[in-house]
């Protein structure tokens, strides 16, 4: 690799960022992370910091986990890569999807197909929705049902089903048929309700009018995030998930879970679906799946779905869809190791003991500091929505964002800022001292702003 001078000087220049301004980026480029260790990360400069972020959601067992990058080496000796499409398939692609129908059986599910990641996990849910009912002679079913502030990815269906404006905005017209219905979030939803029991309720109204509207024979699934990450880790009300099956079944609509980032432990349970008691008909897999060691993820297909496709005998049930790494073996042997260390550590446990932790420490920085508007958690997933006044429940603006992110990296924690509001999405084997680290962070981060 080419000295740190030239890193720092090419910084943001040839490189386009994702979720970024190219023009902010070379005016303020952004950190250089060169090492990674434990939970936490080194950049460029030699500083180190806790990484409340996980990497991006997935990098739950941290950084220094050997049975995986054991793995990989062992598999890039023996089969660096081999195509999943008609006609071969490798060994590790075959366990994976035995150790992942296995894993989620108590969600019904019963095949896997592989992806590069999570948008594509959710293309490929929204693709096989529709053929679902091709293949069932109810071809009039092909629009989708999804909550405002969901967040699916970045293709055109997964932004299509997108519920914040933010991913939508530059890329319009999206895919016809997708409508959208309030989501549970306490804190803001447009029934100015603040009983969650009661809310959940409301939006399972709101679902059922859309549908009536609609018309069920029209709506192929309804895609949801047990619990909702970008859009501001929204933890619904354990009654809502439960209220969705029960209308999608009503009114015979598939249900798709989007697990990319609730999937293996991040919410205390080994899936958002699970905590909820429910059995969806899709489940979208990635992120943890390989701690973040290699870009896989999973369309998980429940038993009603695989039934369907593979008793059919007509053209409508050939799968026209793949990706050129679907099933990579070295992501497949990546996938294996990590999920067996995944059981070994128990990170659903250990998600859910810190998790409690956690929402304490937030719970502490509310009543301490007034930019503080709300705090919203489940197991390891957890943010701060940051107000400039209470009563009205004004959003910081920018400039306010980045004091209290640079005030905790300057404290030693890497911080994600979204909007007007900080997501936390740390390594699920962190302790209750890393715990305590990140709320000393963001206690320095507050402050600064509060100073500013």
């Amino acid at each position: 690799m080419r000295d740190i001078n030239f890193l720092t000087e090419n910084n943001a220049k040839p490189i386009w960022h994702p979720m970024a301004h190219p023009a902010e980026m070379r005016t303020t480029p952004p950190k250089i992370i060169m090492k990674g260790e434990g939970v936490s990360v080194t950049d460029a400069d030699g500083r180190t910091v806790l990484d409340a972020v996980g990497g991006l959601w997935n990098v739950n067992l941290g950084y220094s986990c050997d049975p995986i990058k054991k793995a990989m080496a062992a598999q890039l000796d023996a089969l660096p890569y081999y195509s999943g499409f008609r006609g071969t398939s490798t060994g590790p692609s075959i366990e994976l999807a035995y150790e992942l129908a296995e894993w989620f059986a108590p969600e019904g599910m019963v095949r896997a197909f592989f992806t590069s990641g999570g948008s594509d996990s959710v293309e490929t849910a929204l693709r096989l929705a529709r053929q679902y009912w091709k293949i069932r002679g109810q071809g009039d079913r092909t629009k989708f049902l999804a909550l405002k502030k969901g967040y699916h990815g970045t293709h055109f269906g997964g932004a299509s089903v997108n519920g914040n404006a933010n991913f939508r905005r530059n890329y319009e017209p999206l895919l016809p048929g997708v409508f959208h219905t309030p989501a549970p979030m306490t804190y803001r939803n447009p029934f100015d309700e603040t009983d969650p029991a009661k809310l959940a309720k409301l939006c399972a109204r709101a679902i059922e009018e859309e549908i009536a509207f609609q018309g069920a024979d029209t709506i192929a699934a309804f895609i949801m995030e047990p619990v909702l990450g970008a859009g501001g880790v929204i933890v619904p009300h354990e009654s809502f998930m439960p209220m969705v099956r029960a209308i999608c079944d009503r009114h015979d609509i598939l249900l798709i879970a989007d697990e990319v980032v609730t999937g293996f432990g991040r919410t205390g349970a080994w899936s958002g679906s699970r905590l909820s008691g429910v059995k969806p008909d899709f489940m979208t897999m990635a992120k943890a799946i390989t701690s973040g060691y290699f870009p896989l993820g999973a369309t998980l297909i429940g038993a009603k779905v695989a039934d369907v496709f593979e008793a059919d005998k007509t053209s409508f049930g050939s799968i026209g869809h793949g990706y050129t790494y679907s099933g990579h073996p070295v992501g497949c042997a990546a996938g294996l190791a990590a999920l067996a260390e995944t059981r070994r550590l128990a990170v659903n446990e250990n998600a859910a003991a810190r998790g409690v932790d956690l929402g304490k420490a937030l719970e502490a920085l509310k009543a301490k500091h007034q930019l503080v508007g709300d705090v919203r958690y489940q197991g390891l997933m957890a943010a701060i929505e940051l107000v400039s006044d209470r009563a009205a429940k004004k959003p910081v603006d920018k400039k306010t964002m980045a004091v209290v992110a640079d005030g905790a990296y300057g404290a030693g924690v890497m911080l994600r800022v979204s909007g007007n509001t900080v997501i936390l999405s740390p390594p699920l084997i962190i302790t209750t001292a890393d715990v305590a680290k990140i709320a000393e962070g963001l206690d320095a981060g507050l402050a600064a702003a509060a100073a500013a």
